[in-house]
């Protein structure tokens, strides 16, 4: 009976979009942080800098995924480089996915002030699942998996390319490089029971445009296009209003091209061109909007000193 249970369950994880497919965090406020979805950036701006997230998803689910992220990147000195490296935990109930990486990046400037980036992201990912947390009734009348923990660490790695001016930006970079067997659940008493489980790529393609209304205002519409191979494309489309480099407001929503996800308020604050707090709610509208009371995302960022000498500084974001 709990090979059975065990069976069924590893086919579950391994055929959830969200074990298989959705290893890399996610982040409404991405624009803020996307160094971690793009190892180019590391050295694009003229400062280093430190960025955490931390993302409660679907709040009043059981179980509901809980993200923390915390990442720090800048140029060489005087080399047309950067380095950097963030961490990150993602635990959705008895699954667990914990990384850390470490990034470089080169740049070159293309003509007046349009530069291109290109960078790689070499880590490792542990993987876990706590049967211990599942409360499953044997026929015997206890639970079978108390004390029974699955653990897996592999290497893991990304290529991102960059193109950037002091307006407007656009990012392609694939995940994931190794294409590792995440199979946890592979073998009970010796036998097999999930062949095969590897990662699948991941795409990011993302952009952005920073216009300036008048001396006061700024918009900046963006755009994140995720995808998969075999699983729909993922789309968030934000637009944020800066009033004089200092507060901002905006909206977003995100959709799978097939049925709508949520919508996205977020507002943050600019202190002394040097910190950046912003916090985001996403208004959840698919199926689990009758569960689900909707996400919350907090965001710190903390820019630190220009160490390069730059015509064209890209402020903090």
């Amino acid at each position: 009976m709990k090979r059975i249970i065990l069976t069924v369950f590893a086919g579950a994880l391994l055929a959830a979009p969200s074990a298989k497919a959705q290893l890399l965090p996610q982040f409404s406020q991405y624009m803020f942080n996307e160094y971690a979805l793009n190892p180019a950036i590391g050295g694009t701006s003229d400062y280093w800098q430190i960025k955490t997230n931390y993302r409660y998803q679907f709040a009043g689910v059981k179980d509901a995924p809980q993200t923390y992220m915390l990442g720090g990147y800048g140029p060489h000195k005087v080399m047309p480089m950067g380095y950097g490296g963030y961490i990150f935990n993602d635990v959705t109930g008895p699954i667990g996915n914990m990384g850390a990486y470490g990034s470089y990046s080169y740049n070159l400037r293309i003509t007046g002030d349009i530069r291109i980036s290109a960078g790689l992201f070499l880590g490792v990912v542990q993987q876990k699942v706590d049967l211990s947390d599942i409360n499953v009734q044997l026929n015997e009348g206890e639970n079978g998996f108390q004390n029974t923990v699955y653990k897996k660490v592999y290497p893991d790695g990304s290529l991102g390319v960059y193109l950037y001016t002091s307006q407007y930006y656009a990012g392609i970079s694939f995940n994931h490089l190794f294409f590792n067997n995440m199979s946890l659940l592979d073998k009970y008493d010796g036998d097999y029971i999930v062949k095969d489980g590897r990662v699948k790529p991941h795409f990011y393609i993302q952009g952005g445009y920073k216009y300036n209304i008048d001396r006061n205002f700024d918009l900046e519409p963006s755009i994140l296009i995720k995808t998969v191979p075999h699983y729909d494309f993922m789309t968030d489309i934000n637009c944020r209003v800066i009033y004089q480099k200092m507060v901002w407001g905006g909206l977003g929503f995100r959709y799978n091209f097939k049925n709508p996800e949520a919508v996205i308020v977020f507002v943050g604050y600019n202190y002394n061109d040097m910190i950046n707090i912003g916090y985001s709610y996403d208004l959840t509208i698919s199926k689990l909007s009758t569960s689900s009371y909707g996400s919350h995302e907090i965001m710190l960022g903390v820019k630190f000193e220009d160490i390069r000498k730059s015509k064209s500084k890209r402020k903090i974001r």
